[in-house]
């Protein structure tokens, strides 16, 4: 089949989307929902329903040729040019279709094509077009307590047992837990060599006897993190993704690709706080307006660095710090995007007046301090940029006192 030109692509893909929703241009300020929250506030019961909605389009998407843009067709897809897929995205985004949450995208971009690169056969053909499909979601299971943003350092341990392991350990900061029906698990399963040499991954059930998922209140006061208990949890080894001892370069993987997602974080907010200026019913003063301006300016640098990511990716190329330094200009928008919220609102913020797209504010003000952590914290990617990019020296490892 003759690869369509973008002019061809875009038109058939603003087609199917006129199918789907209306576009946002039509959305007046002041109709619909309002919430700008960072982390969502649901309770369990609306967490699966607002999945279950997310997964409908995703699966539309992808049945209509839409959702597997670049992948080979024995996954489902049309073997396309990565450009062809941020034009759709960019499409996509003019129209009002459900806001795929972190677990979307954790399923259909970082877990998807680990499984693909690392996973057997058996579990290439088993997983890979249902992740990408969302009829399976995945929840990575990374972070623990004591090992901070060391992922070598994880404690929870698999012992093998013939063609079974038994896991134990308990995982921290995890998104999505109780949909999830996969977990990516990184253990330890030799404690006796070098951590990194030492692990393993694997794709846990997540409704496997033994796996406890306990909510994390948040200052938002949702409970859109879990801790993960992992209790005697067996499973067989056809779920080792990987092989045994080479866990630290299948998490990389996956870390790699969540670098790489986190480019546009915060901008809808961003422009959702230019709205709010714009339909305040009052002048601005002077330093609301130099904080707006700043803000706008501030989101074209970020997406400036995004193109400049998507262009290496189009080229086949890894585009190294600037997936960092997006990571960084991300959250630095999230948190001039609180600033410029508190500043217009003033009291607003603190009390529900009853006015749309106020006191709403309040969940992005306090989430947004979060993304200082969450997807590789803001120390470890200047860690990146600092050693890789500028040839500062290492920072000492604690275990050898050594600097590289």
């Amino acid at each position: 089949m003759d690869t369509p030109t973008l002019e061809e692509f875009t038109a058939a893909a603003r087609g199917w989307l006129a199918t789907m929703a209306e576009p946002r241009s039509a959305l007046a300020w002041g109709v619909g929902p309002d919430s700008s929250a960072v982390f969502e506030n649901w309770t369990p019961v609306q967490e699966r329903a607002e999945t279950d909605r997310i997964r409908a389009y995703e699966q539309a998407k992808y049945d209509a040729g839409w959702g597997a843009l670049t992948w080979p067709e024995e996954y489902g897809g049309r073997n396309l040019p990565m450009a062809h897929a941020l034009a759709f995205r960019q499409e996509e985004e003019a129209y009002d279709v459900p806001r795929r949450t972190e677990m979307f995208s954790v399923t259909q971009q970082l877990v998807a094509p680990t499984v693909a690169q690392w996973g057997t056969p058996e579990q290439r053909e088993r997983f890979v077009a249902a992740m990408l499909r969302t009829d399976l979601i995945a929840c990575q299971l990374f972070s623990e307590t004591e090992a901070g943003s060391d992922l070598a350092a994880v404690r929870t341990r698999a012992v093998r047992d013939g063609d079974h392991w038994v896991l134990d350990g308990h995982k921290v900061w995890t998104s999505g837990a109780t949909v999830a029906d996969y977990g990516v698990a990184v253990t330890r399963t030799d404690p006796s060599v070098a951590k990194h040499a030492g692990l393993t991954v694997f794709l846990v059930p997540m409704d496997a006897p033994g796996v406890e998922v306990r909510p994390i209140r948040q200052m938002t006061g949702g409970s859109s993190f879990n801790e993960v208990y992992l209790d005697g949890v067996e499973i067989s080894d056809d779920l080792r993704l990987g092989p045994v001892g080479q866990g630290w370069k299948v998490a990389l993987t996956v870390l790699a690709a969540e670098r790489l997602d986190s480019g546009n974080l915060g901008l809808a907010n961003a422009d959702r706080a230019v709205e709010l200026a714009r339909h305040l019913g009052r002048p601005l003063g002077e330093l609301e307006r130099d904080r707006v301006a700043d803000l706008v300016t501030r989101s074209y640098v970020q997406r400036l660095t995004g193109m400049r990511v998507a262009a290496a990716v189009v080229s086949g190329q890894d585009p190294g710090p600037e997936a960092s330094v997006g990571k960084l200009l991300a959250t630095d928008t999230l948190a001039r995007t609180s600033e410029v919220a508190r500043l217009l609102l003033g009291a607003d913020l603190a009390a529900d007046s009853g006015r749309w797209g106020t006191w709403s504010w309040t969940e992005h003000v306090l989430g947004a301090p979060g993304y200082r952590i969450a997807g590789g914290t803001d120390e470890i990617q200047h860690n990146i940029i600092a050693e890789r990019v500028l040839g500062l020296p290492r920072e000492p490892r604690p275990e050898t006192g050594a600097t590289s």
